[in-house]
């Protein structure tokens, strides 16, 4: 099971395209800067107003804890003052960056600055931020509560204990850079403006699988995307694995599906949709909302969203494409991520 966020610094998606791309919460900085990089009161109050959690992370300069146990007083002193005048509760943690290579001759300085930190804010509060050693390292000795692991720097290893991964980035959301990011755990730091969460969080499952084989897509015709890559489906939801059924019924769900067409001219109107069809008759189905998408070129890509959703008992759900073109277009690749709760 995992839970669905992002993480950005000068630019805002904004609450509504977050929404549509199924983020459920939004990993957001602390620091000196005075640019627009840090979290704000207003932006903390539209997020927990949209139902979207908030975590912070400190970070002033890239290798700032080799500073030591000074440096992360003074961090964590100015982390706490800002985070609580954007509406954290005083029980949450705050995860600070060490957003470099670190190697193992520099854990010394990263947990003495882990340790100044602690002497502010407490030891169950204080999270880190950071590729695979630094934060296996900093969980052996004690220093951390709470890990947000990037997979940079982790050569494809996940240390159990971390409660957030960021496992992608380079995103975009509403024309905003963001990475991606997933909560593996049902506290990861996450709160909302005065408010902790209480007991379990709202944990989802998931699917993710990929479409690498290219697929014919004929003009003025719904067609169904093949799914020929499963990265994740532990409910054994794609259980048709090289087919397009996503997600089988009953159950709430988000889904969001980024996808690369070629052969279709600057100007070609594309169409997304998903249709939830009968698992005893294909042939009936249920269509649920479509998004248009103009081709600015020969390749386009596109980024389908549904926040919100519901399948029934007996039905799948899959997505299609329809390009209105003179000739023949081709999915030159694909990627599809469901979440759903039961």
């Amino acid at each position: 099971m995992a839970v669905f966020g992002v993480d950005y610094a000068w630019g805002r998606p904004g609450v509504t395209a977050l929404r549509r791309a199924g983020v459920k919460f939004a990993c957001r900085y602390l620091s000196h800067d005075t640019t627009g990089k840090n979290l704000t009161r207003a932006e903390a109050d539209d997020l927990s107003d949209a139902g979207i959690w908030v975590v912070v992370v400190w970070e002033s300069t890239a290798k700032r804890p080799l500073a030591g146990r000074s440096a992360g007083v003074t961090d964590a002193r100015d982390a706490a003052a800002q985070a609580t005048a954007c509406g954290m509760p005083d029980d949450r943690p705050i995860y600070f960056a060490a957003d470099w290579d670190a190697s193992a001759s520099q854990q010394d300085e990263i947990n003495a600055y882990l340790d100044g930190a602690a002497s502010v804010i407490g030891r169950d509060r204080v999270g880190l931020y950071a590729g695979y050693g630094p934060t296996k390292r900093a969980f052996d000795a004690g220093k951390i509560t709470y890990g947000w692991q990037t997979y940079a720097w982790s050569g494809g290893r996940w240390d159990a204990r971390a409660q957030l991964q960021q496992y992608s980035n380079d995103h975009t959301i509403n024309g905003v850079g963001v990475d991606y990011d997933r909560a593996v755990k049902s506290d990861y730091g996450q709160w909302r403006v005065g408010v902790s969460p209480e007991g379990v969080d709202d944990m989802p499952d998931y699917v993710s699988v990929g479409a690498d084989a290219e697929q014919q897509i004929p003009p003025g015709k719904w067609t169904n995307v093949t799914w020929d890559r499963e990265y994740s489906d532990s409910e054994h939801q794609h259980n048709d694995p090289g087919g397009p059924s996503l997600l089988t019924g009953s159950a709430r769900y988000s889904l969001t599906v980024a996808a690369t067409v070629g052969g279709v001219p600057a100007g070609t109107l594309v169409q997304a949709r998903v249709v939830e069809v009968e698992i005893e008759d294909t042939s009936k189905f249920e269509v649920g909302p479509v998004q248009d998408f103009l081709s600015v070129g020969d390749t386009t890509n596109l980024v389908y969203a549904l926040s919100a959703d519901t399948v029934r008992s007996g039905h799948r759900v899959r997505f299609q494409l329809v390009q209105h073109g003179g000739s023949a277009a081709t999915l030159k690749d694909g990627s599809a991520k469901v979440f759903f709760w039961r």
